[in-house]
């Protein structure tokens, strides 16, 4: 495991539990932020995104999960990656109430995080096939500040695919009393993103009511934005990172979050 490339401004250590080992990334200090990478990788822009929260004043964690770290998105790698997981005895990816089997190494990662880092709690993202995992991670107490950007799990073959939210009925019920207990759930997509539907954005806030946060970007022909309708990826590939774009808008908010959370006496 610990011949994984290196990655720019990264430190790169084995993290094991429950028998499996895996490469984890760190940069920064301060409260604790794990960021979950998209398919197919950790693209330079994931890489990108996790330098700025760790330079904002976090200690971030980047397990790899999957793909080659620093790779480029392309075609071709994107469906080789999605083709590796949808194998893997690690992603469920059409479990509707069920979540992937890997979220139980990241509830260890991130106990081992807060562990590490202090604070209050810490923070997750996860993004695209991961997605949904910091929902499913809000059994671990020390995870406060959870973000779903496009989540694309359980994959919308269905229409009722398209509203699950991969995780199970005891995961469910916990993110459900924790936000009526006043946790913040954060979830980002683009209004056309065929990934992740709006259905699934309308389930979450029936079950989490006020606990969830949904930010939706006009993706549709002719947005004011000129934003793609293929856009899928919110504060990485198609994160536009100037003042006035909503995407810079929905990447704010996700630091915010996590300031709130991770900083309360800032």
């Amino acid at each position: 495991m610990m011949d994984a490339p290196p990655l720019d401004g990264f430190e790169a250590r084995p993290f094991d539990a429950l028998g499996e080992t895996r490469v984890v990334y760190r940069r920064g200090s301060g409260p604790g932020v794990l960021v979950m990478h998209e398919a197919p990788g950790i693209t330079p822009e994931v890489a990108g995104f996790a330098r700025k929260v760790a330079d904002a004043g976090y200690t971030v964690d980047l397990p790899l999960l999957f793909g080659v770290p620093g790779k480029p998105l392309s075609p071709g790698y994107v469906l080789s990656s999605l083709g590796r997981a949808c194998i893997s005895r690690e992603f469920h990816v059409l479990a509707s109430h069920a979540s992937s089997p890997i979220t139980n190494w990241l509830r260890e990662l991130a106990r081992a995080l807060h562990a590490e880092a202090g604070g209050p709690g810490v923070g997750a993202i996860g993004m695209c096939l991961t997605g949904n995992f910091a929902l499913a991670l809000m059994m671990e107490p020390c995870l406060l500040a959870p973000v779903l950007s496009q989540p694309s799990l359980p994959f919308g073959l269905t229409p009722a695919k398209s509203r699950a939210l991969h995780v199970s009925e005891e995961e469910l019920a916990n993110a459900k009393r924790r936000s009526a207990d006043g946790a913040t759930v954060l979830g980002l997509r683009f209004s056309g993103d065929p990934l992740c539907k709006a259905a699934r954005f309308e389930t979450l806030r029936r079950e989490l009511g006020e606990g969830f946060e949904g930010i939706e970007i006009d993706s549709s022909p002719g947005n004011p934005h000129g934003i793609g309708r293929m856009a899928h990826s919110v504060v990485t590939t198609d994160l536009v990172d100037e003042e006035g774009h909503p995407t810079r808008a929905a990447y704010d908010r996700v630091m915010a979050l996590f300031d709130e959370r991770l900083r309360p006496s800032a």
